[in-house]
């Protein structure tokens, strides 16, 4: 079992990097993108939503060129040779990856994340069950958006 620390990444001016153009991926950007738009998606074909958002997206197969200038990459293909060439890849320029739905494998998770103005609040299970930390984030934000847990 991997072990986690939670902690807050600085990514002011850093691109970060999503291999694979399905609904995960799509996902994962969604998220990214309450934090930042340096977001490069590479992936030689994309998702419904993908083709109707405005992420930055390269249509081409993955190529390790592509972590030129990269801080962070998400691994989101469903191919698990290409998973591991992209991982080695990264590894080998000082890279981190999250190889999604593959946590012994990751570098960092990311966890259930809240985002309300500048309080960020972001639960984690320790890539143990994905489904407890999204209930509990989801109850938090009830009670915030009802005003019972106050956070200004």
């Amino acid at each position: 079992m991997s072990i986690f620390l939670p902690i807050s990444i600085n990514i002011t001016g850093k691109h970060i990097l999503i291999v694979g153009g399905g609904k995960i991926a799509f996902h994962k950007a969604t998220i990214l993108s309450l934090f930042t738009n340096r977001i490069i998606v590479v992936s030689p074909k994309f998702c419904s939503e993908f083709e109707l958002s405005s992420f930055k997206k390269k249509r081409k197969e993955y190529e390790s060129k592509d972590l030129e200038n990269v801080f962070l990459v998400y691994i989101c293909t469903e191919k698990e040779s290409l998973n591991m060439i992209i991982k080695v890849d990264c590894e080998n320029h000082n890279i981190l990856t999250n190889v999604c739905d593959n946590p012994s494998l990751c570098d960092f998770i990311s966890p259930a994340i809240y985002k309300n103005d500048n309080v960020t609040i972001a639960i984690s299970s320790n890539a143990e069950n994905v489904w407890q930390s999204i209930i509990i984030r989801d109850q938090i934000k009830f009670l915030i958006e009802r005003n019972i847990l106050k956070i200004n």
